[in-house]
């Protein structure tokens, strides 16, 4: 039986691309389809913002050929990058495709913590990634990067300090130290409009913002100012952190701003003399409260070591590669960003594509 070629050309044209949801047969990503004896040679072009799920859309595209009976024996999967600059984003036109929002119920969950590793993975894995640390009042990100300086100020426009290959703005790069920061409501969102409209963050993939502790005002500004993708909640498995978290859910629901899922940071000890797991704040608690949320459980985060030493150190570049932590940042990134393209995927158009 030979390989019958237009069944499966039909059949992955149907695919949706992760990004806009639109079909690749109708986008072009479908490049090429090459029949080689028994086995068929599948060409398709994905953005660098669909890398985080790129391993799951291979399966798919393995499991379409294979499902559609059309005589394959094999099948290879090559993948090459689509240039889909973002379209700009609200009236401020900020360049981004995707926006989320990284918040808690309290402070001292390791939020800044995971929003940091969140846009370190996603560097990592290839992605376009801004950082803004919108915790006006303690703003720890430039300290967990290790990254210093005052910005300047180019063609009207706040260039942001780089860690690498991310654009970072944050209040710690504006204020000495040991300096607080003593404003009301307003000023409060006249910093984070200027972070968001008057920095040249370039074109983004994702850009991941830290949120402030509790449930103030900064999330009613952004929903104001920008369409956010969506948001993730951080909390650790005490059961006053979980009621906290509850908290934040509702206030990104009153905000309109959907919450992408949950992560249970500092759950359970892993001990590097034994490797044994050492329940120490409790575990699970945040997939039980995300359950009765109605939110998805992205994953969790053990407490480590490394983690805690390379932060205190402005080293958490390294930290996120350690071999507990990446594993699981990986299923937290890959797991938040399927909720992102399924979202897409929901749209019945998919979101506007910019003209290239």
């Amino acid at each position: 039986m030979s390989v019958n070629l237009e069944i499966i050309q039909t059949a992955l044209s149907d695919l949706k691309d992760p990004e806009t949801g639109r079909t690749i047969g109708s986008t072009g990503q479908l490049s090429g389809v090459e029949v080689q004896g028994k086995k068929v040679v599948c060409s398709v072009s994905l953005s660098t913002h669909s890398l985080p799920v790129q391993d799951g859309f291979r399966e798919r595209i393995l499991e379409t050929v294979r499902t559609c009976r059309a005589g394959a024996a094999d099948v290879e999967v090559q993948f090459s990058e689509l240039e889909r600059p973002p379209v700009p984003l609200g009236q401020i036109g900020l360049s981004a495709k995707s926006v989320i929002a990284v918040g808690s119920g309290k402070g001292g969950v390791g939020k800044s913590t995971i929003a940091t590793s969140i846009a370190l993975t996603l560097s990592n894995m290839g992605c376009k990634v801004g950082l803004m640390d919108a915790d006006v009042y303690g703003p720890s990100i430039p300290h967990l990067l290790g990254i210093s300086g005052r910005p300047e100020v180019k063609n009207g426009k706040i260039q942001p300090i780089y860690y690498e290959k991310i654009a970072v703005m944050s209040m710690g790069f504006m204020v000495e130290e040991d300096q607080a920061v003593i404003w009301r409501g307003p000023m409060l969102h006249g910093a984070i409009t200027q972070f968001l409209r008057d920095t040249y963050w370039g074109a983004l993939d994702y850009l991941i913002i830290d949120m402030p502790p509790g449930t103030g005002d900064i999330a009613l500004t952004l929903s104001q100012m920008i369409p956010v993708t969506g948001s993730v909640v951080v909390c650790t498995p005490q059961q006053v952190a979980l009621l906290d978290a509850v908290k934040a859910i509702a206030m990104f629901g009153k905000t309109k701003i959907p919450v992408l899922g949950m992560v249970e940071n500092m759950s359970g000890f892993i001990c590097p003399d034994n490797g044994k797991r050492y329940d120490i704040f409790g575990h699970g608690g945040a997939r039980i409260k995300a359950e009765e949320s109605r939110v998805a459980f992205l994953g969790d985060v053990p407490l480590n070591m490394q983690m805690r030493a390379e932060s205190d150190e402005g080293r958490i570049g390294n930290a996120v590669l350690d071999p507990v932590c990446k594993p699981a940042l990986g299923k937290i990134v890959q797991a938040m960003c399927e909720r992102i393209n399924d979202r897409a995927a929901a749209q019945p158009n998919g979101p506007a594509l910019p003209v290239l």
